[in-house]
């Protein structure tokens, strides 16, 4: 059965959707609002004495040069911030890949984030946390004690999924939404879509396990943000903001947040290339 929504154009697309769609005109001004964004609630949160928590991706990763210049740039201190990564990529022994693989989101987190910013200004290492495939129980219970996320940024994957949350017809969506930080196996169409996106299509190569956040902590976050800026993001925001709430495209699930957006590129909003 088709779909109408996958037909929308660019104004249908942003009418009355069932999620807070965003369009701005390119990639940059989508990445830029994203830092925005983290170094303003920082900046509240330093002011009032608060720390602060964000749930972060590898993918999308342009807002990150656009943070560190405003973090360097306006002596932003990060001591009293956490940022705890989505998930990373495991070998066939569901360890973690070596930072020095292509695909690691730690090495790239330390050679694009962590590296760039000032000394002084930079969290501590403890503070840059990633889910372990050993103990996945430690990201939700220091969640808990912290007191919760603030925002968790994020993408959207070809078949819904937010960090690696696969999609699952055979969870009920509140069975769904209970699923907290675990290991598993990548489906074919995420391997598939990441090859082609981030590998330069070395299929072959492409992990086939993850360690990654559980749809729970992202549900529970305070604020969501979710960017989308590729060819088959057309259809991917289209189901997003349109479609039913299901376990099949888990984003969807996401759609009576209190407090999501979903920002894209105009690009994303035309049916074809311009």
């Amino acid at each position: 059965m088709a779909h109408i929504y996958y037909s929308y154009n660019k104004e249908q697309l942003l009418e009355n959707p069932k999620m807070p769609l965003i369009c701005k005109p390119d990639n940059a001004t989508v990445f830029k609002g994203m830092a925005d964004e983290m170094a303003e609630e920082i900046v509240k949160n330093n002011a009032a004495g608060k720390k602060t928590v964000f749930i972060c991706p590898v993918g999308p990763v342009g807002q990150y040069p656009y943070f560190v210049d405003r973090v360097n740039n306006e002596n932003i201190h990060l001591d009293n911030v956490w940022f705890i990564n989505m998930d990373e990529y495991l070998d066939d022994d569901k360890q973690y890949v070596p930072m020095n693989h292509p695909l690691s989101f730690r090495g790239f987190m330390e050679r694009t984030v962590y590296s760039k910013i000032r000394p002084e200004l930079v969290m501590p290492e403890n503070q840059r946390v990633f889910p372990d495939p050993e103990h996945p129980q430690l990201v939700p219970e220091l969640i808990e004690k912290l007191g919760g996320v603030d925002i968790a940024f994020g993408g959207i994957g070809i078949n819904g999924h937010v960090a690696f949350n696969e999609a699952d017809a055979h969870l009920t969506n509140e069975e769904f939404l209970a699923q907290k930080t675990r290991v598993l196996e990548i489906t074919p169409e995420t391997r598939t879509a990441n090859a082609i996106g981030d590998f330069n299509g070395a299929l072959e190569d492409m992990p086939r396990y993850c360690v990654t956040i559980g749809i729970y902590e992202i549900a529970h976050a305070r604020k969501i943000r979710l960017g989308c800026f590729r060819n088959w993001h057309r259809a991917v925001v289209r189901r997003a903001g349109h479609g039913e709430p299901t376990s099949e495209f888990p984003v969807s699930l996401l759609q009576n947040h209190p407090d999501i957006t979903l920002t894209f590129t105009d690009f994303v909003a035309q049916l074809h290339d311009e």
